[in-house]
């Protein structure tokens, strides 16, 4: 039976200011370190030995990938890093303050751009400041499949591929996964292997720095699944 383990990332400095964030790259705060850390230590506990990791592309995501492993000495085993795995792209919400853009458009806007699955926030376009389309490390993407904006529809459908492709096949080898990643593509998966539905993801929460840690039978249907804190 394979064990797949998802972390969302620690306390970034932008949850720490209640900023979007999205795509943008912005660094673990003390806090989020401190987690990161504390994760390792969860997992060393459990005992669980991990033959693969995964994170995004992200800064936050791999320092946590790496504190956690670090934290229960495996810092060496294979990592993977994939754009596929980043955050929801939050468009030209990324670097606004949550609390003042609710304040300009009303709570229940705000609230349906965050946990709608299925609406936009307002899109980036390609040559607008902050557009991913100007970032080195997405230079071998393909411009049109680069988002100006997502919600978790979107990322759920850029997620799949690389679960199907990469991280399947892994776990129906018998391998140990472990995911750094962030807390809307964490969702998205979560979706996904646990048949949740569109209405029903909306409630789900990935806490910060706490490993999430699932049983898998040889069919990938989830036997059982804790989180450890």
């Amino acid at each position: 039976m394979a064990k797949l383990v998802f972390i969302r990332h620690g306390q970034s400095e932008w949850n720490l200011s209640n900023q979007f964030t999205g795509w943008v790259d912005v660094d673990l705060s003390e806090e989020g370190v401190k987690q990161a850390q504390n994760a390792g230590k969860l997992l060393k506990e459990e005992g669980i030995q991990f033959d693969q990791a995964y994170t995004s592309v992200l800064t936050r995501a791999i320092k946590t990938l790496h504190y956690a492993l670090e934290g229960c000495d495996q810092l060496w085993i294979p990592e993977t890093k994939t754009w596929r795995l980043n955050e929801r792209h939050y468009g030209a919400l990324q670097g606004l303050n949550k609390a003042e853009t609710a304040e300009k458009y009303g709570d229940e806007q705000v609230h349906i751009w965050r946990r709608s699955y299925d609406t936009l926030p307002p899109l980036l376009k390609a040559t607008d400041e902050g557009s991913a389309a100007q970032d080195r490390r997405y230079a071998n993407l393909d411009p049109r499949i680069i988002p100006g904006g997502e919600n978790l529809k979107v990322t759920l459908e850029r997620v799949i591929p690389f679960w199907e492709d990469e991280i399947a096949p892994k776990l129906l080898d018998g391998k140990n996964v472990i995911i750094a990643a962030h807390g809307n593509s964490l969702r998205a998966l979560t979706k996904y292997i646990e048949n949740i539905s569109d209405a029903d993801i909306m409630d789900v929460e990935m806490a910060t720095g706490e490993p999430v840690v699932y049983d898998l039978d040889d069919k990938l249907n989830v036997v059982s699944k804790k989180k450890l804190n």
